[in-house]
């Protein structure tokens, strides 16, 4: 009997593990997917900011910006960094601008110091707003780590991708809207 408790416990902790698992898996409408130009919900309640100053929609209409929900210790946050970075490096001088929405999952994942410690370690040399209160999560509607947004020149959400993956289709609208005017 003692032997089969000790089995009991992390077979039920292995279940339920599993069950949180797959309510959270994202459904159907997950993935890469083209939007019909909805609007930008903007940066509004977040903060602080690192490697600059905060910044608004205002700042950023008439460049095409990938906004990037991510945490820093989110796997496959971490998987898509270099993919991010990549593309920061690859289209920065034609008009990208890249914006990391630093969303905690966790409370220590909130301190600023730990995220500024992250952004180092990731080398991550474009703007992070930090949305502990996850107020712009929300004004975003976003539900999963980690999430990319694409805006286009009149600050329209016209492509979003969850998860991992995917990464030659974003690439690929990146580049379509760096194209259009």
């Amino acid at each position: 009997m003692a032997t089969l408790r000790g089995y009991a416990l992390p077979l039920l902790l292995g279940l339920l593990g599993g069950a949180a698992l797959l309510l959270a898996w994202p459904g159907a409408d997950a993935g890469a997917q083209p939007l019909d130009a909805a609007p930008m919900a903007g940066f509004d309640g977040g903060g602080p900011w690192h490697n600059s100053s905060p910044l608004t929609l205002k700042q950023v209409r008439g460049q095409v910006v990938l906004v990037e929900f991510w945490t820093y210790t989110c796997s496959n946050c971490l998987n898509v960094a270099p993919h991010v970075h990549q593309w920061h490096v690859r289209y920065a001088s034609q008009g990208l601008k890249v914006i990391g929405v630093h969303t905690p999952e966790f409370a220590y994942e909130g301190l600023p110091g730990n995220v500024r410690r992250a952004i180092a370690r990731l080398d991550i040399t474009w703007p992070v707003v930090q949305d502990n209160q996850y107020r712009i999560w929300n004004a975003w509607g976003n539900r999963f780590w980690p999430a990319l947004y694409l805006l286009d020149r009149q600050g329209r959400v016209v492509y979003r991708h969850y998860g991992e993956g995917d990464y030659a289709r974003t690439e690929s609208q990146i580049q379509r809207l760096l194209a259009s005017p």
